[in-house]
């Protein structure tokens, strides 16, 4: 099927004849789609949920989602459960107030952080267990974003309706790259202790009923990682918002510009291996230049690479910018880049590849399920070799043949694979399934 013929077709609802809508419960402890993927996902999901019809009453803290809105959207609402927002910004790691505690919950999720634990986790799962049994019959299902949470266990008696989770990727190949970048014990003291729920997770993952996944890569790791059944695990793919993610001939290419989004200063980003590229490639091209969509970590690795290679001229951080300077953004540049060690999927690959920009990319966990072969809709390139990255760069940068047949090739990949409305209607294929699954135990 062509591109032309992929993006006229229509899109297609899961809610048959005689299949009532139904009433979803979209939990996420961390729900802003400016701190990563996480967030992403719960937008645009609950977007095109919401457009098949169904009510989706998206449940989050702090930072909260940011939902979409319109006519066709009247079905999605957001409810705020909040934390104690206790690394917000400009304050992270604050103490709070005396009359800031509500609850045991709040005592505990200050605790933990005071022993150098992540608390969020598991203090919003029991924040969202007391919420959904108190709103018992309000949900014919609940969705949990990658929580992972002691609160969650239970079954539909503890929290009133069937549960289905998404994990996204095992948070502990997070915790082993970080503990194999740990310069000194202090440091690798400090990622146990950060990373101590991951123990909780694996715990929780391997009693969950139903787990969906985001690829075929992340589906083998929760496996192996987590211990779960691989027969509770379905792939549903995510992918780009293709209306917004498109090509605009209108926005210029500008020389030598290479764009990457990095939410992190963190090992499994594999930014540090781009900024080294870049030195090497400025050898050669010195219009090369990178802009880095997210925060710029003030010291760090990274940081500690700029000013070692002299590139503070040469790379930009960009934050905080509308969808539409974002996009415009990824369009302008000649390449976009994925340098990550892992990745359970690679939406940044996906919405790139939507806007018919050149792609390379490493082949570091499930990337290339996205990005696809090698010369055909990408380069790629072993992961943490910046050798490999400057040259498959400096590949992109010089030939322009080459940049328009690879946008070409990436975007009719997109738009035959990765598109939000097909993941909804995957999604909701599950919800259906775990529905039907307790109504049989429910009637034994």
């Amino acid at each position: 099927m062509t591109a032309e013929a992929i993006e006229a077709s229509p899109r297609q609802g899961v809610t048959a004849a005689g299949d009532r809508p139904l009433r979803i419960a979209l939990l996420t402890y961390k729900g802003n789609p400016f701190c990563g993927g996480q967030g992403v996902y719960v937008r645009h999901l609950s977007r095109e949920l919401a457009r098949l019809g169904h009510s989706v009453e998206v449940i989050g803290s702090q930072p909260y989602p940011v939902l979409d809105e319109g006519e066709d959207l009247a079905g999605l609402t957001l409810t705020e459960l909040a934390s104690l927002d206790l690394y917000r910004s400009p304050d992270p790691f604050r103490t709070p107030k005396r009359d800031e505690y509500r609850d045991w919950i709040d005592g505990l999720e200050v605790a933990t952080m005071w022993t150098g634990g992540f608390p969020e986790p598991l203090t919003f799962s029991l924040r969202a267990r007391r919420m959904l049994a108190a709103r018992r019959g309000d949900f014919d299902v609940v969705h949990d974003n990658q929580t992972l949470g002691y609160g969650l266990l239970g079954g539909p008696r503890a929290i009133g309706a069937p549960l289905v989770t998404t994990i996204h990727h095992p948070i502990t190949v997070d915790r082993q790259l970080e503990l194999d970048a740990a310069a000194d014990w202090k440091r690798r003291a400090s990622v146990r202790r950060w990373y101590a729920f991951t123990r909780m997770q694996k715990r929780v993952a391997r009693r969950l009923p139903s787990v969906l996944t985001v690829s075929g890569t992340s589906r083998q790791e929760i496996v192996e990682h987590l211990g779960v059944r691989d027969d509770r695990i379905r792939v549903v793919h995510i992918g780009a918002d293709t209306d917004l993610w498109s090509p605009d001939q209108a926005v210029a290419e500008v020389p030598g510009r290479i764009v990457t989004t990095s939410s992190a200063d963190v090992p499994l980003k594999g930014l540090i291996h781009l900024i080294e590229a870049l030195a090497k490639l400025r050898t050669e091209n010195p219009d090369a230049h990178l802009v880095v969509v997210g925060k710029r970590a003030e010291d760090g690795p990274v940081a500690a690479a700029i000013e070692r290679y002299g590139l503070a001229g040469a790379v930009e951080f960009v934050k905080g910018i509308s969808d539409a300077e974002l996009v415009d953004l990824v369009r302008s540049a000649q390449v976009s880049c994925v340098p990550s060690l892992y990745e359970g999927f690679s939406l940044p690959a996906a919405e790139a590849m939507a806007t018919g920009t050149a792609l390379v990319a490493t082949t570091g966990g499930a990337i290339p399920e996205v990005a696809g072969a090698d010369g055909e809709t990408c380069l790629a390139v072993p992961p943490g070799d910046a050798s490999a990255l400057a040259a498959a760069l400096g590949r992109v940068l010089g030939d322009p043949v080459l940049r328009a047949r690879l946008g070409g090739a990436g975007r009719a990949r997109v738009l035959e694979r990765f598109t939000w409305a097909k993941a909804a209607q995957g999604t909701a294929e599950l919800y259906r399934e775990a529905v039907a699954r307790q109504g049989a135990g429910a009637r034994r």
